[in-house]
């Protein structure tokens, strides 16, 4: 059920194995989380403006996903050890996974082109996947506004559990 957008809802999420910060192993797969929502959010930059308000919403929403069983994990191309400062930072409590060949981004569909100060390049467009404890992809986000994205994804998950 794959188009040339990528992937869509219903969709087998790709699984993927990724250096990890703040999580108890060093790598983490999707596979870990068999059985589990996961909330698997890719956003372009560590300590930037939106990526911070968007980790911290996540962060400040923690209880009401924990409460539902659900998992977080951030994914940006930015090193483990970037990651570990942007998590100790902001006192960010979910994984961050480092992906810096693209891998897992490609898989998933959210790099793209994009222009700034008039100069074009590809990077990462922050894109949400909410994946059902079966694996299956139950809500995509692409082109994410941050300013109430969280409780978008949590009303989601509301309307799909």
């Amino acid at each position: 059920m794959t188009t040339k957008m990528g992937l869509v809802e219903g969709d087998k999420a790709p699984d993927f194995t990724a250096e990890a910060a703040g999580a108890s192993a060093s790598k983490v797969s999707l596979s870990d989380y068999a059985g589990k929502t996961v909330v698997l959010y890719f956003y372009p930059k560590d300590d930037t403006p939106g990526c911070t308000t968007e980790a911290c919403d996540f962060r400040d929403s923690e209880r009401a996903l924990f409460d539902r069983g659900i998992v977080v994990l951030g994914v940006s191309k930015d090193s483990v050890a970037s990651h570990e400062k942007f998590r100790k930072k902001y006192g960010l409590i979910f994984p961050l996974l480092s992906d810096p060949d693209g891998k897992i981004c490609e898989s998933y569909g959210v790099i793209k082109e994009k222009t700034m100060y008039g100069v074009k390049r590809l990077g990462i467009d922050r894109s949400t996947f909410v994946i059902g404890p079966d694996g299956k992809i139950l809500r995509i986000f692409r082109s994410v506004k941050v300013a109430g994205h969280v409780a978008a994804v949590l009303e989601a998950i509301e309307r799909k559990t």
